[in-house]
């Protein structure tokens, strides 16, 4: 049986398809005069592709395991640029999964008839990206992460290791650019999420402890989840992101929202007012003042707000048609809503517009029309205009500070750089908004049941984001009649269920245990952490024999498992600061003085966490 027959086999077997793929050609298929097999000095066989050396001619072998050797990172192995397999086939001995990336699918093909990989094939968790256009990394990043997490069980921050074969990704530099970029861009989600908590970790908490009895009196968008959903056909829905292309659709906001149940975010609803129109819904998921003032003046009694628990307190006053809830992002909401009434959640990308996709995609439409979701800076532009962003530049603006410095600031500071364009061609754009479009394109391919259809693309290529027609949309029959009444009625079914007498009594018993829980549980945390904040002072302070360094060792374990049981250290664990590099240390090279510092530091900082929170949890 020969080497092709074999793989085949295993191919078949347990990567259905990928074999008939491979023999399928593309614009990237290399004809055969650009591949030459040769014979490398170990006797292995070695790649030549348009006459340039892919591997070693010498011993590929021992090149591909040098190239393991130096993965230091602790997640799957990305193989750039397949050739002949032989690094893919070291990282195997690494225990995860192995992406390969390959953009030629024939040479690929031709390695499966000179090198047998079948052990390889069958042995471990591969998963294949070859020819097109590099689609599907970011969602097999997003799997091969999940495998990783639960074989290693550890929950530092996983990041991938990129192993690359120079040549082949020379030899394509633009396509496995690209790829290099969507795995930066999906590597950096940790980064942004840990400056995210930094900058606004106590502002979420400050503003859940003044909402806190908002989970009790307000319903969860878990009860609108059929709202688009019909026996015949589903409702369509248009979402409305804030990007500058947003402007192209003011003529026709009207034929807009006779055809669709219209959702909105924060940025835009002044843009839907100024033009006539209460969009149905509107979604807040930012903690900041200043993104309360989008909604300044705004006429919403029409409107029925979709909010995060933790939006600036004032945002839940306003007068909206209704108000529902998400569930909450971070365990102090997570807490109480568990035990008083679940909301639904929302897929957190980092952006009002990813949590209002997801919301629209809850609804149980099957159409989602989409305009201003451009993640980019077409014509150099970064919102719509009369946005809150224009009109505090032009406010705020001086022959010293003029408007285009705040351009160019809101342009450079995100480190720009250019993509592709889902025009053709090339669009600026950003590290933030391009970990936005990585977050839509994996949505997107997970829920494959939804059509995403964008009305006036102007800004980053997205992949599953379809191109809609103007004449098809227009085409659509009017159905804000139907609409309305879908609304009344859901709403009124929640006024029954959720308002009524007996299930209101019940949250606020349910409210007021949860509530007395939290407290009662953070008062435990912060006492057990000063209480080894005490043995840990005292301990520091003398020289202590075996013995007594076996009975300080034993107190701290006490506690430290005290506060892993508790039902609350989550909540208190939110606020608490990440270990810092290089921290001040006295011990000399002592073991057991070094470890006294480092839980006194750990106790130190928890207490002063819990206390927080528990100043935050007495307001009302």
């Amino acid at each position: 049986m020969s080497f092709l027959e074999k793989n085949s086999e295993v191919l078949r077997q347990h990567y259905p398809g990928l074999l008939e793929e491979l023999n399928t050609e593309d614009e990237h298929t290399l004809s055969p005069e650009d591949i030459k097999i040769e014979t490398a000095s170990s006797g292995e066989p070695s790649l030549c592709v348009k006459n340039i050396h892919i591997h070693s001619q010498r011993d590929p072998v021992r090149e591909g395991q040098r190239l393991v050797d130096a993965v230091t990172d602790n997640g799957p192995v990305v193989i750039l640029g397949f050739g002949l397999g032989y690094a893919a086939q070291s990282a195997a001995a690494l225990g995860r999964p192995i992406i390969i990336v390959e953009k030629h699918k024939n040479l690929l093909l031709r390695a499966m008839e000179v090198r047998d990989f079948s052990d390889f094939l069958s042995k471990n968790r591969l998963i294949f990206i070859a020819g097109g256009s590099g689609d599907g990394i970011i969602n097999a990043l997003s799997i091969a992460n999940e495998l990783v997490s639960a074989d290693e069980k550890i929950d530092e921050k996983i990041k991938p290791s990129v192993i690359k074969n120079k040549a082949l990704v020379e030899l394509n530099s633009e396509w496995y650019t690209a790829i290099e970029d969507k795995i930066r861009t999906w590597s950096m989600r940790d980064d942004v999420n840990t400056a995210t908590l930094k900058r606004f970790g106590k502002r979420w908490v400050r503003n859940f402890s003044r909402n806190k009895s908002a989970v009790r009196d307000y319903s969860g968008i878990s009860r609108l989840s059929a709202l688009a959903a019909a026996d015949v056909k589903p409702l369509p829905v248009f979402l409305a992101a804030a990007g500058p292309s947003l402007d192209k659709i003011a003529p026709l906001l009207r034929d807009i929202y006779r055809r669709c149940i219209i959702v909105a975010v924060d940025t835009n609803l002044r843009f839907f007012l100024k033009n006539g129109i209460q969009p149905d819904f509107v979604v807040v998921v930012d903690p900041q003042f200043w993104n309360s003032r989008h909604l300044d003046r705004c006429d919403c009694s029409r409107t029925s707000l979709i909010a995060e628990s933790a939006v600036y307190p004032p945002v839940l006053h306003l007068p909206f048609r209704k108000i529902f809830l998400c569930s909450s992002l971070f365990p102090f909401g997570s807490f109480i809503e568990k035990q008083v009434d679940p909301k639904g959640r929302l897929g957190a990308g980092g952006s009002v517009a990813t949590a209002a996709w997801d919301f629209v995609r809850n609804l149980g439409g099957q159409d989602i029309w989409i305009a201003g979701l451009d993640l980019a800076f077409p014509d150099l532009k970064t919102h719509f205009r009369g946005a809150r962003f224009e009109e505090q530049a032009n406010s705020q603006t001086c022959r010293f500070s003029p408007v285009e410095t705040w351009i160019v600031r809101a342009l450079r500071d995100g480190f720009p750089f250019l993509a592709r364009s889902a025009a053709g061609g090339k669009v600026l754009t950003d590290r933030r908004l391009s970990l936005y479009a990585a977050w839509f394109e994996n949505q997107f391919a997970k829920h494959g049941e939804v059509r995403n259809l964008a009305l006036f693309q102007d800004g980053l290529e997205i992949k599953g984001l379809q191109t809609g027609k103007l004449e098809d949309f227009l085409a659509l029959p009017d159905i804000r009649e139907q609409i309305d009444k879908r609304l009344e009625a859901v709403y009124s079914k929640i006024d029954s269920e959720f308002y009524g007498a007996e299930e209101t009594q019940k949250r606020q018993q349910l409210y007021e245990n949860a509530v007395s829980a939290l407290t009662r549980g953070l008062k435990n945390i912060f006492n057990t952490a000063e209480e080894g904040v005490t043995i840990t002072r005292q301990a520091l302070k003398r020289p202590l024999n075996p013995s007594q360094q076996n009975k300080v060792l034993k107190e701290l374990d006490g506690i430290t498992q005290r506060i892993a049981n508790s039902e609350v250290k989550e909540i208190a664990g939110f606020l608490f600061p990440p270990a810092e590099e290089g921290q001040n240390t006295t011990a000399d090279g002592d073991p057991f003085r070094a470890y006294l510092e480092s839980s006194q530091r750990l106790f130190t900082s928890l207490a002063e966490a819990a206390g927080v929170c528990l100043g935050y949890v007495a307001e009302e």
